[in-house]
């Protein structure tokens, strides 16, 4: 198995920037590990308001994670901002997995990379819904062309 690696601010399709806060940091005076799903979580659903594709109060459609994980490579630390890299890697029929990095504001090298899986389900039954093409759409645009 190949180790993960850092990456590079060109890896990802949107960026948002997260201000830390004082209770992100733990004893060790860096975000607590914890601390960086939450950051993964405002960045993506950040950018779904403002592609105006997810009504987090009364949507039909809303997101489930059903897998998350994290690569760490350098401390963030409070007060500083974070650059939340994220792109799209892969769209089924009713999930997503987004993959995200997330960088000490201005640094060329992400100081963690991480992605989650999102099942989209109906808000009032739970069970898995095709996408909306509108939602399609705006996770298209954050897909990346394939290398090579």
């Amino acid at each position: 198995m190949e180790r993960p690696q850092a990456q590079e601010r060109a890896a990802y399709a949107h960026f948002s920037t997260i201000t830390t806060r004082w209770m992100d940091n733990d004893i060790y005076g860096h975000v607590n590990n914890v601390t960086y799903y939450s950051y993964f979580d405002t960045a993506v659903n950040r950018y779904l308001i403002e592609a105006g594709v997810l009504d987090i109060h009364q949507g039909e459609v809303i997101g489930l994670v059903i897998e998350t994980h994290c690569n760490y490579f350098a401390p963030l630390e409070f007060p500083r901002n974070v650059d939340a890299g994220i792109r799209v890697g892969h769209i089924g029929k009713s999930s997503v997995r987004y993959e995200i990095g997330l960088f000490d504001q201005g640094a060329p090298m992400s100081a963690a990379v991480g992605h989650f899986v999102h099942v989209y389900v109906d808000r009032a039954t739970r069970r898995p819904v095709p996408l909306p093409e509108a939602f399609v759409k705006a996770l298209q645009a954050l897909q990346l062309p394939a290398e090579g």
